[in-house]
This record gives structure tokens, sequence and C-alpha cells, in this order.
């Protein structure tokens, strides 16, 4: 697997905050907390904005100590020195299974589903969105569309869903239910779903290019922005290319986010490869944007996927599906395409998530950025990442203020009594599209009966969630 340096500076970052610069001399029981403030007061977009992490917020080396000490739970800690609008940063226990979730590699059952709230209830209904290829749900009886109502004998509620769909249990079973119309229920079946170590999903789900009438319409599924299947992007537009297509549809439904360079090289494949051309531009914190230059705050459009040539449709024009759970670099990429494409938004208003991260371990000699070849230098006492927001990205025109979403052209939402088949021209969605594409004079009906207003979905409970986050050397083309 290729090693990325998360984030490289060229110059030398030096902390601004209390007066002993040496980790080394906090006791042991607040190693964490210190590492976080100082990576916090480094970094952190909304850092002038929150007291505590002032640099003349103590007036003593004790004083600093005696407030990290104050909290001892790092969770806890990581909280209190949060902006009280900061909706997505957070941090895991274990920096290594967070690195793994960036590359794509989680611990899953391959079962991929939004949870919805029944009216007047705190009961949850769940549905099936997709399932992972080669995992162990692909290999049971349940697919696209299917309903539960409970967990191991359990009915799904706002108090025991966390804990039975994504706690320690490696292995569950889903009481599946039907739908009576719009009635969701228990219909006696039982599907048993075990977690498997090292499972890696390749975000390229459905890659298709469908013959309308004569007109070549590509259509892609894709669900997260992961770095190490860039190839494999290339490759599908490489074959959109040779196919003669005309027209996209870009399905980013259930794409919470991920690699910014990978959402730059998608919308290189989409528009063009005219490196002149502004894709984003980066907007930091006072300490670090007076740091970077240009050249580092800026991305262009790219004409090369790792050292190979980008394949492109130079389209003038996209069509791109959402809902709410589309997030972080899948609205980046509508966002930083839009001064230069006609884009045809169909589905629902976009999660509204418009900063960038990056993971920061406790690696003081490095700024607390983690670096792949410096695991070495990363305290060995201290285990735990914190992944902040730390910069919004703008795109050509200057616009990055979307934090209630980006609201599509026409609303269309998905119908639980009618999903679909993914990739089939009779999906509603697709279909609702394909119609915009063809102009087509008889419009089909698109009742929504039941409609998919999920509350929460199972990206969300992964270590990556809907991060975004940057991922480039500095220099690269």
């Amino acid at each position: 697997m290729r090693k990325f340096f998360l984030l490289f500076l060229a110059v030398s970052l030096l902390f601004i905050g209390c007066n002993n610069d040496d980790d080394n001399n906090v006791p042991i029981d607040i190693v964490v907390q210190n590492f976080m403030w100082r990576a916090m007061n480094l970094w952190y977009f909304w850092q002038a904005e929150v007291p505590d992490l002032d640099n003349d917020r103590f007036a003593t080396q004790a004083d600093y100590e005696a407030y990290l000490a104050a909290t001892s739970d790092p969770e806890q800690f990581y909280e209190r020195i949060l902006f009280n609008e900061d909706r997505f940063s957070f941090l895991n226990s274990d920096y290594t299974e967070l690195v793994n979730n960036l590359a794509g590699i989680s611990k899953s059952n391959g079962l991929e589903f939004g949870l919805v709230l029944f009216a007047d209830s705190n009961d949850l209904f769940g549905y099936v969105r997709y399932i992972i290829p080669n995992s162990d749900a692909s290999t049971k009886d349940i697919q696209r569309g299917d309903l539960f109502t409970g967990v191991d004998g359990q009915t799904l509620n706002l108090d025991n869903y966390v804990g039975l769909l994504f706690g320690d249990n490696d292995t569950y079973t889903l009481n599946m239910a039907s739908a009576n119309g719009t009635i969701i229920e228990p219909n006696g079946e039982e599907v048993t779903l075990t977690k498997m170590e090292g499972l890696v999903e390749n975000p390229v789900h459905v890659a298709a290019t469908l013959d309308v009438s004569g007109q070549k319409i590509g259509y892609l599924m894709y669900n997260g922005f992961t770095r190490d299947f860039d190839d494999d992007l290339n490759s599908v537009f490489g074959q959109f290319v040779a196919n003669g297509v005309t027209d996209l549809v870009l399905d980013l439904r259930y794409n919470p986010g991920g690699s910014v360079n990978s959402s730059r090289l998608l919308a290189s494949m989409i528009y063009g490869t005219n490196t002149n051309e502004l894709y984003i531009r980066q907007r930091w914190n006072e300490k670090i944007q007076s740091q970077l230059s240009s050249s580092q705050l800026e991305d262009y459009f790219a004409n090369s996927v790792n050292g190979s040539p980008l394949n492109t449709l130079n389209l003038n024009r996209v069509y791109v599906l959402t809902t709410n759970s589309s997030a972080s670099a899948s609205e980046l990429v509508i966002n930083g395409l839009d001064p230069y494409v006609d884009i045809i938004q169909i589905g629902e208003t976009t999660r509204g998530k418009n900063e960038f991260s990056i993971t920061m371990v406790d690696d003081p000699g490095n700024d607390y950025v983690y670096n792949s070849s410096r695991e070495n230098q990363i305290n060995p006492n201290n285990s735990w990442a914190i992944q902040p927001l730390v910069g919004r990205n703008e795109n050509a025109d200057g616009f990055s203020d979307y934090t209630d979403g980006l609201a599509p052209d026409i609303f269309f939402e998905e119908d639980l009594t009618n999903l679909g088949v993914l990739g089939n021209a009779n999906e509603p969605l697709l279909a609702r599209a394909i119609e915009e594409i063809t102009n087509a004079s008889s419009k089909r009906n698109f009742e929504v009966k039941l409609p998919a207003r999920t509350i929460t979905n199972s990206k969300m409970f992964t270590p990556i969630k809907d991060n975004m986050y940057i991922d480039k050397p500095l220099g690269f083309q």
C-alpha cells in the first residue's frame, strides 16, 4: 500500500503557546491533553475563537498543567477545546485505525445502510443502501432495499441502536421487515452478519455506459474519495472516453467525502486538464495562512494520476445525484467545478461540510502532523489521534459559504418502496437525470410513497465519518 504524507510544510512552524516547549517535561497523566492542546493551539481553524486556546491563556506552566489535569478523559478534554459551531472535528484512541480508514480499510460486515425514525416514536428502522463486494454481507441473503427493525431480537430505537449496530459485537442478527404500503412491519426473517478485519471498499461502486436512444451516458456511483483507488477512477474515465460518453451522471448520494486530492482528480476527469485553471484555494487560521505560499494554498486542475496521463471527458455540463449523506469532498467537487461547469444537481440538499482536516498525532518534531515515515517518532505513551478542522476550501470565484448545504436544482427523494437497482436506467434518481439529459417529452411518474429521510447512516460510525482531509505532497501536478 502506498504511503502519503498527509501534509508537509516547507517552512518550520514554531510552537506558539505556553512557556514550556518541552513535551517530555509534562507529567505522564496529562500527556494526551498536552498533545491535543498544543496541536489545536497551532492548527485549529477557530483557534482565535476559543478562549482556552488563546496564546496567553496561562500565566505559568503550573497553571497550564492544572488546566490539563482538570479533565482526565481525553474525549471530554477534546470537546472542551472545540469551537461551539464545529460539527465535524473528531478523534480516535488508535491512530493506526484512523490512518487505515483514510485508505479505505476498515472492520466491517459490508452492509451499508441508513436509519430512519418512525413517525411519533423513538423507534427506528434500517434500509440497505448497498453491499460492499467481497464482504460477509455479500455472501448472505440481503440486498439493496431490504428493511430491518431489530437486532438480536431487540427493536431498534434512539437509545440502543449505537450499541446494537456499532458496538463491540462483531456478529449480530438483523430482524428483517417488509413494507406494506407505507407501513413497515417485521416479517420474521433473520440475517446474521459478521464484521471482517481489513475489509477494503473500492469507492468505484458502479460504472456503466448507458445507450439511451443512441446517446452515450456515463454513470458513476462513487462512494468515497479514497486516494488508493485514484488509478481505478482514472481507468473508469478512460473507458468512458473510449465509449464515446457525451453526458455524465455522477452519483454521490452516499459519498461522505475523503481526500481533497482525489476530489481534484475527479473534477479534472470531468472538466479538463488545464493546470493553469484554479480548482480550489485553501484558507487556514492566521498563524498558518501567513506562513504558506500561493503554491501551497492553491490547487489547480490535474493532468496526471500517479504519473499516468489523466483521462478526461472535457464536459461543460454534469448531472450530480446527492442526498444529505453527500458531504465534504463530494460538496467540494460540486463547488470547485461550479465556476467552469453547468452542474445540474438532483436529489436532496447536501450535508454542508466545507472544512478540511489533517491527521495529528503526538509527534512534536513534525508539528504534530502525522507522517507515515515518522511513526517511530510518535510518542509511544500516546496512541491518540485527532482530526480537527484546520481550514476551508473556496472555489475560483472565492465561494465557500455552504454550511447549510448545497441545494439541488431538482428536489428528489429516494423512495424506500422503490429504491431500484443502482446503475439501472430505471433506478428513479438515475432515470430522472436521464430525462433531463435527453429532454424527454414524456415524463415518468416519480411519486415518492415512503421517502428515505435518514437520521444517520452506517458510514457515520467509521473513524473517518464525513471527513475531508488534505493529503497532497507539495509541488504535485
